[in-house]
């Protein structure tokens, strides 16, 4: 692990971007609570105790862990007992669902049964420790990434979908899978959050009973789709509230109709009124 920590202090940068395509490094020193998008991501944690919030349910994760956030979901989290002395330091992997497919294609695993968590935290395997290290090793050595990067990526995902959350990858992989129609879901909220939608119109969008989409929507998420909604608002407004303090002209651009209701919700959710707010910038997800 100690090497692991080097690599990831010495390459992090802000943007979390690396060398290697779809690999990520995090270093971070500040334990302000801040809200970020997941992403569609493998964490694992080298230093550093990290706690997020994902609508009532809290996860608590630190070195030795990692996190799977198989839909891109909206979180407030903040990191424990850190400084720049002792920074949080992470390495992550975006998880692509074409690569998940190929590697369902080539080896028989059975599907998962039931409806899996969007988001779930594991010990990390001596196996998976080991191959994340040589992944961050490359970075460093370019020459041999180029040929060996896709191979340990696939070794890593290999490790995921045969441990404790290997069934919310292996949905991830499947196109007709529950995950998959959620996401769809998801995506449409997303990109639609500052408009009003009737939760059955987007159960048709995911091809499921108005029912059946609530339930397993909640499943996912921790939320309802309407409470999915404001919480995407809310982490928006809080992003364009670091570019201006117009509170109206904000809450009306994310979709509320009453400033007041928006100012409610907002204190609600991050513990200041948005005109007092200064702990603006979002913390990366791991």
């Amino acid at each position: 692990m100690e090497e692991l920590r080097s690599l990831i202090a010495r390459h992090a940068r802000p943007d979390l971007r690396t060398p290697i395509d779809d690999v990520l490094m995090s270093r971070a020193v500040r334990s302000e609570q801040g809200p970020s998008m997941t992403g569609t991501v493998l964490a694992f944690v080298a230093q550093g105790r990290k706690r997020i919030a994902l609508g009532d349910r809290i996860y608590d994760y630190r070195a030795g862990q990692y996190l799977v956030a198989s839909v891109d979901m909206p979180i407030t989290g903040d990191y424990v007992g850190i400084s720049p002395t002792t920074p949080a330091l992470g390495i992550g992997i975006v998880l692509r669902p074409q690569a998940v497919t190929d590697l369902l294609l080539r080896h028989d695993l059975p599907p998962p049964t039931g409806t899996p968590e969007g988001l779930a935290v594991s010990d990390a395997s001596p196996e998976l420790a080991d191959a994340v290290t040589r992944l961050a090793r490359l970075v460093e050595q370019p020459r041999d990434a180029a040929a060996l990067a896709p191979l340990i990526k696939q070794e890593i995902l290999w490790r995921v979908l045969t441990g404790p959350q290997g069934a919310a990858v292996h949905q991830l992989g499947r196109s007709d899978s529950t995950l998959s129609h959620i996401a769809k879901a998801v995506s449409w909220i997303r990109a639609n959050y500052a408009s009003s939608f009737k939760v059955e119109n987007v159960a048709k969008l995911a091809g499921m009973s108005e029912s059946a989409f609530y339930r397993n929507f909640q499943a996912v998420t921790a939320m309802s789709p309407i409470q999915f909604q404001k919480q995407i608002r809310l982490q928006e407004a809080r992003l364009l509230l670091a570019t201006g303090r117009d509170i109206t002209r904000i809450s009306h651009q994310v979709g509320y109709d009453s400033p007041s209701q928006f100012s409610r919700e907002y204190r609600r959710q991050f513990g200041v009124p948005p005109s007092r707010d200064t702990a603006l910038t979002p913390e990366p997800a791991f």
